[in-house]
């Protein structure tokens, strides 16, 4: 496997100009807006008149460990892979958040050689889109507490404003807040942040085609309530039209590259376990009018990304998937088969036989949606044949395919079989996938679908909160909306020390919280928080900055 300095070596070699890359894809000049040699946006209507024929294909994973499992990797790989067996595609990712950059994962742009280029600036400001969303997600908190100041005509009762703040970092100091302390600073009252990757305005502008629904989806964002109990909305307060300014350019699709050069769409980034978890339908639409295959990414395993995938996005964006990868690794499975994080790199196919149970559910939720998965084994360098093997039986086994992808050591050529297996699964896919749910059934049957079906609960417990949440829902007319669970990734139920495939557990609904703009409902179960904080060693005290201006440490 090749060092960090090989590839940071050889991916300035190989980065091309954005332009070419572009051509790649039939785009004119004329078409980009350009952030220097090696980024750029995509107007919204360069590929309008090219019919929308490419075909889809999703990435989920297993239950990952702490540290991932190389879901963006095998993503990017993949992509490559098309190019290695002749095929034109693309590639769908989020924006990396700086929250997770400075915190436990560091960047969000691959490994090795699967990566999306130039690293750097995706992992950092980029193209200032998620700064755009913190401005104008605060530019409506900062309207909410002007109109509260001036008189407050709309009644909003400043004890059920349900608009937070939002900070593009892991800052737990920040979850709880008081604000207006002292004279003449406005009303007091308690309030709080969310990392910009769980704004309401990060959804809209990746469930948004254009503009003009952008702004009428923030127009519907329900900020609190008012003392009569009735909604009170971005329209009230007249916000919409500045927030769609300061979005006008974030709404554009940008283009970069991977390692290889093959094109690859990096747009909004919505977290997987609290938000929808995957890049902007503009990007996905305009991705496919412009590729044969589109290899889009679905934030962590089955049972948040994917889930919401099919129920949430492809809804909204008349979308279905031609083909799901499951991306699946030896040492995953030999933590879900009980051995601890430190052992992970010891040979040991018991444990990764005594983990296979994790895998079969993320497959048969797969199936249960309506596709067949493709397991795609991201090799490990601690990976044994042994191990790999028996993923390998398993799978025949039970009629799914499963192809090793050594993507992060061999880039595309890692993928050239993945590649093979995948688009011809994608070409043979007929007829749409299978919704789990209808959107117009009640809000409790509709979460009890997702936690019986997707992660295999016994029955959903809500508190008190909860029930309140729902009934206030019901009453004013939010009930027919898709649901978008707020579930720690780290197991198939709502507690992260359940490893495995774990049975006979409990989903515990704490709250339900109202993204009415974006067009869904939000359960929130067990520990999740959606403002994050950093860990006692953040990523962030490996960087520095070298005397020539190159970034040392970031990956």
């Amino acid at each position: 496997m090749a060092s960090r300095d090989d590839i940071a070596i050889t991916s300035q070699a190989r980065l091309r100009p954005i332009v070419d890359v572009a051509c790649d894809l039939e785009l004119p000049p004329d078409a980009l807006e350009l952030y220097g040699n090696h980024k750029a946006k995509v107007r919204l209507d360069a590929a309008a008149d090219r019919p929308q024929d490419g075909k889809l294909i999703l990435v989920t994973a297993i239950s990952p460990t702490p540290a991932g499992e190389g879901k963006t990797t095998v993503s990017t790989g993949l992509a490559q892979g098309l190019k290695q067996i002749g095929k034109r595609g693309a590639l769908c990712l989020r924006e990396p958040s700086l929250g997770p950059c400075m915190g436990v994962k560091g960047g969000g742009c691959g490994g090795g050689r699967s990566q999306i280029l130039p690293m750097e600036d995706i992992n950092l400001h980029f193209t200032g889109d998620i700064h755009a969303v913190s401005t104008a997600h605060n530019l409506l908190a900062a309207m909410i507490d002007n109109h509260i100041y001036f008189g407050n005509a709309l009644e909003l009762d400043p004890k059920r404003v349900l608009w937070k703040r939002v900070l593009d970092m892991n800052d737990r100091a920040l979850r709880h807040v008081m604000i207006g302390l002292g004279d003449k600073h406005g009303a007091s009252r308690e309030t709080g942040f969310d990392i910009t990757a769980a704004s309401e305005v990060m959804a809209i502008l990746c469930l948004s085609h254009h503009l003009q629904e952008l702004q009428e989806k923030l127009r519907r964002i329900v900020v609190g309530f008012n003392l009569s109990g009735e909604p009170v909305y971005c329209r009230d307060l007249k916000a919409d039209g500045a927030m769609t300014v300061l979005l006008k350019d974030a709404i554009k699709p940008n283009l970069v590259q991977t390692l290889e050069g093959t094109p690859a769409f990096v747009h909004g980034g919505p977290f997987g376990n609290i938000a929808h978890g995957t890049s902007s339908i503009a990007a996905t639409k305009m991705a496919l009018r412009l590729a044969d295959y589109v290899v889009i990414e679905a934030g962590f395993g089955s049972d948040l990304g994917a889930e919401k995938f099919f129920n949430i996005k492809c809804g909204y964006a008349n979308l279905t998937p031609h083909a799901v990868v499951l991306v699946a690794t030896v040492r995953a499975l030999k933590m879900h088969g009980g051995v601890g994080l430190k052992e992970l790199s010891a040979p040991n196919p018991r444990a990764v036989e005594a983990g296979l149970p994790n895998l079969h559910k993320h497959a048969e939720n797969i199936r249960k949606l309506g596709r067949e998965p493709v397991v795609a084994i991201n090799r490990f360098t601690a990976d044994t044949e042994d191990e790999i093997k028996v993923i390998l039986d398993d799978c025949r086994s039970r009629n799914i395919h499963a192809v090793p992808a050594n993507v992060h050591g061999e880039g595309g050529k890692g993928a050239a079989q993945l590649a093979e297996v995948v688009t011809a699964v994608a070409d043979k896919a007929e007829g749409w996938h299978r919704p789990l749910y209808d959107w117009n059934a009640p809000i409790e049957l509709k979460i009890g679908t997702i936690a019986r079906e997707i992660y295999g609960a016994r029955q959903v417990r809500y508190q008190v909160e909860a029930q309140q949440d729902i009934h206030l829902l019901g009453q004013n007319g939010f009930a027919k909306l898709p649901v978008c669970m707020c579930k720690t990734q780290s197991s198939l139920s709502d507690d992260p020390a359940k490893v495995g495939r774990p049975t006979d557990f409990v989903i515990t609904v704490r709250e339900v919280a109202l993204a009415a703009g974006a067009g869904f409902i939000v359960p929130i179960t067990g520990p999740i928080m959606r403002m994050p904080g950093l860990p006692r060693v953040p990523a962030a005290e490996r960087y520095e900055l070298a005397t020539d201006g190159t970034i040392k440490n970031l990956f």
